[in-house]
């Protein structure tokens, strides 16, 4: 049994660091938030030039024969650097694909792993991230299934001002358009797509809680008042700590769903609900609590910690509220 990350597992995570560092710096984000575009292809291809649509397919399927765990450390390093894309629908839409039995859903396989084809999530609400650049949306069918449909005629799109403004939304209805399908009700895939979906979310969430609290230390043992670190003040030393104790534990919980989803445990749904619940309102806190220990300048749009207040609060509500997923779990439990 492994309590840590294994060399190839840094190395991944270090590849899409080092890749989101060239190609996704504050001055992009800015830009994207200020613009009209809901994707960013450059920064898309460049993460999906290191095979991420693959990682987490069997080698059979042509994919690194990794897992859902490796999938959701390549999330996090996302979640650290607030960055654009559907990149969770991606991951997610190529797992489902993968266990399709249904020839003509299985041809899109190619397409959605080397990212040609944009995969987005559209569950559970008609606000759906990047769709005015997506092809592809996996969706409900109706009937408790999930399947995949095409964007063009019979998809209707409209932006709307979204909270997240490093993944923007828009309003999504479907008529009679083009559907591929995935999975009938009743089949453990269903289920098992939807957990995938949470615990991608929860790794989100805890890569960008890392990230705010990184920064607020480092800003803490920069910023001078009354000739001397702020960092040094016990009120905020006390804070720094409380929000790194909210955020270390929770990688615990990540990284356990993310294996209990791969190993096919008992527990894995309850686990997935509880790391959704769990971390997404690790996030909020911790992103509020960055903001506070910035003082005046955490709350200016140039320095940019609303970004990821910002996508704290999409990803808290994405898929079901932590309340939710709470009762979700209790249920699981038999409680």
């Amino acid at each position: 049994m492994h309590f840590h990350l294994t060399a190839e597992q840094v190395a991944i995570q270090d590849a899409v660091r080092g890749t989101l560092g060239e190609c996704w710096g504050m001055e992009r984000l800015h830009a994207f938030a200020d613009g009209e575009a809901d994707f960013d292809a450059e920064s898309w291809q460049a993460l999906m030039a290191l095979g991420i649509g693959a990682l987490a397919l069997p080698e059979a399927e042509g994919g690194a024969g990794l897992g859902l765990l490796d999938a959701a450390l390549v999330c996090e390093v996302a979640g650290e650097a607030a960055a654009p894309g559907p990149l969770i629908g991606q991951i997610v839409a190529a797992l489902a694909v993968a266990q399709c039995s249904d020839a003509a859903t299985r041809a899109l396989l190619p397409g959605i792993v080397s990212g040609e084809a944009v995969a987005t999530l559209a569950l559970d609400s008609d606000l759906v991230q990047c769709a005015r650049a997506a092809q592809l949306f996996l969706a409900d069918d109706g009937a408790g299934g999930l399947c995949l449909i095409a964007a063009g005629e019979g998809v209707a799109i409209e932006a709307v001002s979204a909270t997240d403004r490093s993944r923007p939304v828009s309003r999504v209805t479907f008529g009679s358009a083009k559907t591929y399908p995935l999975f009938a009700a009743g089949d453990p895939m269903v289920q098992r797509i939807r957990d995938a979906a949470l615990v991608l979310i929860a790794a989100d969430a805890l890569g960008g809680a890392q990230h705010c609290t990184d920064l607020s230390v480092e800003y803490a043992k920069t910023r001078e008042q009354f000739g001397q670190p702020i960092g040094r003040f016990q009120g905020l030393k006390h804070q720094l700590a409380h929000m790194m104790l909210d955020v270390e534990p929770a990688r615990a919980q990540v990284w356990y769903a993310a294996y209990a989803w791969d190993a096919g445990l008992p527990d894995a749904t309850r686990a997935a609900a509880m790391a959704k619940a769990h971390l997404c309102e690790v996030y909020t806190r911790t992103t509020r609590a960055a903001i506070a220990a910035h003082g005046g300048i955490g709350y200016t749009w140039e320095y940019g910690l609303n970004y990821w207040f910002r996508r704290s609060v999409h990803n808290r509500a994405w898929l079901g509220s932590p309340a939710q997923h709470r009762a979700r779990a209790a249920e699981l439990a038999g409680w």
